[in-house]
């Protein structure tokens, strides 16, 4: 991993892209950034080649609060992660704006706050969220696959299982007010055993194009607006 900049060799007018994961159970094969490496990863590639991009530290421990049960998990809860997110993007004032990239969907709440925050102060703040057609929920077939794609050596592959497989518009209620322990004792929702790294690499090209379009498409608006 490259070092990050001195203060001079930060371009002017700068945009900042801050991946946003998670430290949470991603089932008995994964590991507990999964998350965050996809993340940081999907950063890294999809900002190649841009100059005026500064990639910062991965935000790791957020809110994570619907995984609690499962030993690793950690969260600092939306309330914090709202205002972590709000002081961070303040403090980029030296910047064009700051784009999030996201890992975890349990930060959305967090997210839409802050963003509102942010923008009634006239900030130049943007999110992007992976788009998965047909994905699974947690830790299933497409995490898997991604971080067999990734990482594979971090990948337990004698422990892929299957979790609840259920569509998540009947886990829904009781996710939201019981928590992934109510509804899959393994931490999966979806099924693992099925993951490729060849079907990972085709998701990560997809997903990095996006994003590299994403990127440009937010910068160009901010500097014309």
């Amino acid at each position: 991993m490259p070092s990050s900049p001195t203060w001079p060799e930060v371009p002017r007018n700068a945009c900042v892209v801050i991946p946003v994961g998670s430290y949470e159970q991603h089932g008995p094969h994964l590991p507990l950034d999964t998350d965050t490496q996809i993340a940081t990863h999907l950063c890294t590639t999809a900002a190649h080649g841009i100059n005026y991009v500064v990639i910062a530290p991965p935000l790791s421990i957020t809110a994570s609060g619907e995984h609690a049960g499962f030993p690793g998990t950690m969260s600092i809860g939306t309330e914090a992660l709202t205002t972590v997110i709000v002081e961070l993007v303040r403090s980029c004032d030296w910047a064009m704006g700051v784009i999030l990239v996201h890992g975890h969907g349990g930060n959305l709440a967090a997210v839409q706050r802050a963003t509102a925050m942010l923008h009634s102060e006239q900030r130049n703040i943007a999110s992007w969220w992976p788009r998965i057609q047909g994905s699974d929920a947690h830790a299933g077939h497409t995490e898997t696959s991604l971080m067999l794609a990734i990482n594979p050596q971090s990948v337990r592959t004698n422990k892929l299982e299957v979790g609840n497989a259920q569509p998540m518009s009947e886990l829904q209620h009781e996710l939201q007010t019981q928590g992934v322990k109510a509804v899959s004792e393994n931490g999966i929702l979806g099924d693992a055993r099925t993951a490729t790294a060849e079907h990972g690499e085709e998701l990560l090209a997809a997903l990095t194009n996006d994003l590299h379009s994403f990127i440009h498409t937010t910068y160009e608006q901010w500097t014309i607006a």
